[in-house]
């Protein structure tokens, strides 16, 4: 039924497409390897527009092959359709705008909203978001569009720490200030928040991404007490963009019809995220780092951490920029994402020793650019991962390669 309704859509807005002079179609283009601030990813999209129809599409969509292997045990060739995003966007009127990001992951049989909000623009420096929002907790979860990365994989600590793609019914305030070379943005948001599947999950471990499966957060708060979410970024042009962000709130239900279940228990996430560039060699560095603080019952086991900390850094060189293959201005990158988590920091309380429950990973990478909005990219990874008795690594390594791109 969900793949039906996904059809639907698709067959309506191309329909519509067609049916519309050409010579009046407009696309609006975003230039992804030269990014805004991370605050603007939500619209820096390239979408398609008809003369004075109030609807704007665009979306992207990924496609990989991957041969993967954990000591020396492999599924072998596996073909993979990962998603396919619908953009639309409307501009309602003067200084109000809408625009909502439908995904479709096969895998997962899946069809969600990430994104679905309405902006109210009062001034540069105060303005209204209401909606389903995405979090603004590091900058992956709102840049995490497929084609903008030279990597088939999102990045471990964004997507298996961090919750990727994290949205909530909320409503917030945005703004920014422009002095010269420098950019100033802000974003605080109430929404509706995490549950105690974070600790009460199939993985047995603190698990964030485990309250991404809970759809009733759109409908009504598990405990009534909003998810704070705030962002302070700063940009200068000359140099790049660094961001601190904080996420915190009430994550389990304490009390029901008035009656006290718990104790409060508090979760409080504080991410630093930066991007730069070296313009003499057009190095170009993105980086991100999370560390989570959750307060577990003291009834659990100390598999269930309560510090957890990790991040990524990508590292892209461009080698050749050139007319090739009869694509003008045509880019092959040199890139490599570096990874780590810890699930669980602590030590043994019985033992004084480490605890693990972590893994690293290195990722060499060759890409691809026909133009900014497509992307093939060919992937190695070296991963390592230790249960929490830190008993010898599990390795795993093997090749992707991928395609991703707009429409």
């Amino acid at each position: 039924m969900k793949i039906l309704i996904l059809a639907t859509l698709l067959f309506i807005a191309f329909n519509a497409q067609a049916q519309i002079d050409t010579t009046l179609l407009r696309r609006t283009t975003a230039d992804t390897s030269k990014r805004k601030m991370n605050m603007d990813a939500i619209y820096n999209r390239p979408m398609l527009q008809s003369g004075k129809l109030p609807v704007s599409l665009g979306g992207y969509v990924e496609a990989n092959y991957q041969h993967l292997g954990t000591d020396g045990i492999s599924e072998g060739h596996q073909f993979q359709f990962r998603r396919l995003t619908l953009f639309v966007a409307s501009t309602i009127s003067s200084r109000i705008k809408f625009l909502s990001e439908i995904e479709f992951e096969p895998a997962d049989k899946e069809i969600s909203v990430e994104f679905a909000a309405v902006d109210v623009e009062f001034h540069p420096l105060f303005n209204l978001r209401g909606g389903m929002i995405v979090n603004p907790i590091g900058a992956f979860n709102q840049n995490h569009d497929g084609p903008k990365w030279e990597f088939t994989d999102r990045p471990i600590s964004a997507e298996k720490m961090l919750p990727a793609t994290w949205s909530n019914a909320g409503f917030g305030v945005y703004g920014k200030y422009y002095q010269n070379r420098w950019l100033l943005g802000y974003e605080l948001y109430l929404t509706s928040g995490f549950d105690n599947t974070i600790i009460e999950n199939e993985f047995n471990r603190t698990y964030l991404p485990a309250a991404k499966a809970n759809a009733e957060r759109f409908e009504e708060s598990n405990n009534g007490e909003p998810l704070i979410t705030a962002k302070v970024a700063v940009k200068n042009t000359r140099f790049g963009e660094i961001g601190f962000s904080y996420m915190g709130g009430i994550y389990n239900k304490y009390q029901e019809d008035g009656f006290k279940l718990d104790d409060k228990r508090r979760l409080d996430v504080f991410a630093l995220d930066i991007n730069t560039r070296i313009s003499k060699t057009g190095t170009a560095f993105t980086g991100e780092y999370a560390w989570i603080f959750v307060n577990v019952p003291d009834t659990y086991s100390q598999q269930f951490g309560n510090k957890q900390h990790g991040g990524f850094l990508d590292i892209v060189q461009p080698l050749l920029k050139d007319n090739l293959l009869g694509w003008r201005n045509a880019v092959l990158n040199l890139a490599c994402r570096l990874e780590y988590v810890d699930y669980n920091v602590g030590r043994f309380k019985e033992t004084g020793e480490n605890i693990g429950d972590e893994i690293w990973s290195i990722m060499p990478a060759i890409s691809f650019r026909p133009n900014p909005q497509t992307v093939f990219r060919l992937n190695y990874r070296f991963q390592k991962q230790r249960d929490i008795f830190t008993n010898p690594a599990v390795n795993t390594a093997g090749f992707s390669f991928g395609i991703s791109t707009y429409f």
